[in-house]
């Protein structure tokens, strides 16, 4: 009996021991979950949260009379995971999802019935059923079967992603750029896009996530938030009418001549703003042209002729010469040093007026006169030419502006023929925009303004910034001189034996200077010589509001290369059609000032409507026969409420439109 009874307490020790050991295991691992508590919770945060970017929204870009011309808009990528759902569900439900994707994208539903099959078998958790959708298909996907149940039962799962998009597709698709970050956080800044991408891109904001399953994160309530700070709206100075003008003008030349590549600028005279800007650039793979490079901006070359222009300019101001001063071009040929400079025109020869000379494009005229007023002292042209700005940039926010040259007698290069083809646009070089900054100097009176693309930074309808007018240099010449080499410039057009004559139109008045710049001729081999064809002015003549420049580069030669022929026929397509479209702008803008004497009035609106039609009028206060008519005549369709007269319009006055779109008037008495 003892003898079990000592078994027994042996027991009960032992197991008394082991159950005290167990207490002291536990009680240690607790201590040490106290004491290693903040590492292990750590490591579940790092598998459960994360801090994450908000995204700011972007501000958009407007032009002139707040058209859009960039704008980021959400956009909704729809996929699935095949094994999120039951069989049951899965089952009774692939068909009429089948069924419904195929009525919305147009493939037959057996086709995502054996794709819906083929995945849950493969157990693809991430499949892509649909991508790009807009808010109207993204929500009507979501209310497809399967789909309704949510990403737990149904397996849909949504993927927002910011996108920027640009009405006005490939037209100023350079000018109007990109700003666009990598993973490395660095930027890529284009054109006005970039210029202004610290006002436009915002601010990003962070917040703390915690992951709910299956990929999907949601905000973590307790955790600050960063707020993001939108973008800032920015308004161009573009006019999306005279750039469409404008890109189609030069787009239809280049093809014509089958050119390399070109560009075109429209400024207002007295503001420097920039109106329209485009650049076209062959693709030899097929064969179309497109925006890829700023030629406008970013392309410094030898300008040829349109150089006259300042080589007058310098001469007038340094030697107070006028337009009457006398140079002799001999038979059209002269020779100095080694080089022998040449006229392409064959209407004068012997001793002509400096007008005439430049009417004329005579190369021979420019060298003579350079040679017989700077010979001795060439620095005195060079360093007028230096005073007019042509040797600095313009200073633009937008990335990329070539480097104008000017050389001096201090320079290296220079040698005894740098003066005389200085006076003829060679050995200098140039931007089309640096130019026409001149051209456009000249059509103010002597003036330079700095080119502007942008009006104003705004936050809804609150002014954070206004650009005004900039000058850049306040007398390039005297108003005299100014005076003197516009009608040097309307002369080439106006006059009959003038190198533009062929440009003339009695309907308005434009002032310009012709340019055939050589190309690559210093290879010495004429295969690979090749032509710059240019066309630089302002109009109307008697009170210049725009000026323009075109430029345009390696057009064949069996076809044609000359400035008048080339470039000129675009310049003049642009003026005919803005001015055009101003006098169908001041008919609409009359209307208001009117009201007793409507049907007069709208008669002569009418008139004009017929001849362009591409413009949404004015129709406030007008009678609803008198508007439908007007509307159907321009090839537009019509829906309208109620009686009367136009109160209110669908599409805002001034805006472009095309035919077949649908106008909405609201009428009352």
């Amino acid at each position: 009996m003892e003898k079990n009874d000592k078994k027994i307490t042996t027991r009960t020790y032992i197991v008394a021991i082991l159950m005290l050991s167990m207490i002291l295991v536990i009680v240690g691992k607790l201590i040490k979950i106290q004491i290693e508590g903040d590492e292990y919770r750590a490591k579940v945060d790092e598998t459960t949260l994360r801090e994450a970017e908000i995204v700011p929204n972007q501000g958009n870009l407007y032009s002139d009379d707040g058209s859009i011309l960039a704008t980021s808009v959400t956009r909704y990528d729809i996929r699935w995971d095949a094994i999120a759902p039951s069989q049951k569900n899965f089952n009774k439900e692939v068909k009429p999802l089948s069924d419904s994707l195929s009525k919305m994208f147009g493939k037959p539903s057996s086709y995502y019935q054996n794709m819906f099959r083929k995945e849950r078998s493969l157990k693809n958790r991430y499949m892509l059923v649909a991508t790009n959708l807009g808010y109207t298909e993204y929500a009507r996907i979501k209310k497809f079967p399967l789909f309704n149940k949510g990403p737990y039962k149904g397996g849909i799962i949504i993927e927002r992603n910011i996108k920027r998009e640009y009405p006005l597709g490939g037209i100023a698709h350079r000018s109007i750029g990109y700003a666009r970050t990598d993973e490395t956080g660095y930027t890529t800044r284009v054109g006005l896009e970039g210029a202004y991408a610290n006002y436009l891109l915002g601010t990003y904001g962070r917040r703390m996530e915690q992951k709910i399953a299956k990929g999907q994160w949601k905000l973590a309530s307790g955790f600050n938030i960063i707020e993001p700070k939108d973008g800032y709206d920015v308004v161009s100075t573009i006019n999306i009418n005279i750039q469409d003008i404008a890109h189609h003008a030069l787009l239809t030349q280049l093809k014509k001549y089958k050119a390399q590549h070109g560009c075109v600028i429209v400024m207002e005279v007295n503001t420097g703003e920039i109106k329209a800007i485009s650049n076209l650039e062959l693709n030899s793979k097929n064969n179309t042209y497109s925006e890829r490079y700023n030629f406008a901006i970013g392309e410094a070359h030898e300008p040829g002729s349109i150089f006259k222009l300042m080589t007058v300019v310098a001469a007038m101001e340094t030697r107070k010469i006028d337009t009457t001063y006398i140079v002799d071009i001999k038979e059209r040929k002269k020779q100095y040093y080694d080089r022998t400079f040449e006229d392409s025109q064959h209407k004068f020869e012997g001793r002509i007026s400096i007008n005439k000379a430049f009417s004329v494009s005579s190369n021979v005229g420019m060298t003579e006169l350079v040679h017989t007023l700077y010979n001795k002292t060439p620095s005195d042209f060079t360093s007028k030419l230096l005073d007019m700005n042509l040797n600095q940039p313009l200073g633009l926010p937008i990335l990329g502006e070539g480097e104008p040259f000017i050389p001096t007698p201090r320079d290296k290069i220079w040698s005894g023929v740098t003066l005389e083809s200085m006076s003829i646009g060679y050995a200098v070089k140039i931007t089309p925009l640096q130019s026409l900054a001149f051209y456009n100097a000249i059509a103010n009176g002597g003036v330079m303004v700095k080119p502007r693309l942008i009006k104003e930074v705004k936050e809804w309808n609150k002014t954070i910034e206004k650009f005004n007018v900039e000058i850049v240099n306040g007398k390039i010449c005297s108003k005299k001189t100014a005076d003197l080499a516009k009608g040097m410039l309307a002369d080439v057009v106006q006059r009959s034996y003038g190198s533009g004559h062929r440009l003339y139109s009695s309907d308005f008045s434009m002032a310009g200077k012709t340019g055939t710049a050589r190309k690559n001729y210093a290879k010495n081999d004429q295969s690979k010589l090749s032509y710059i064809s240019s066309f630089a002015g302002f109009f109307p003549v008697e009170n210049p509001k725009y000026s323009c420049i075109v430029v345009i580069h390696e057009p064949d030669r069996s076809v044609g290369i000359y400035g008048a022929d080339v470039s000129g026929p675009v310049f003049k397509s642009i003026a005919h059609k803005i001015y055009t479209n101003s006098l169908l702008m001041d008919t609409v803008e009359d209307v208001d000032e009117v009201s007793v004497t409507t049907s007069q009035s709208y008669q002569n609106y009418y008139d004009k409507a017929a001849k362009y039609k591409t413009i949404m009028p004015d129709l406030t206060g007008m009678s609803a026969m008198d508007a439908i008519a007007l509307l159907e005549n321009m090839g537009l369709r019509v829906k309208f409420s109620g009686q009367g007269k136009v109160i209110t319009q669908s599409i805002p006055k001034n805006t472009k439109i095309a035919r077949n779109t649908t106008v909405v008037l609201e009428l009352a008495k």
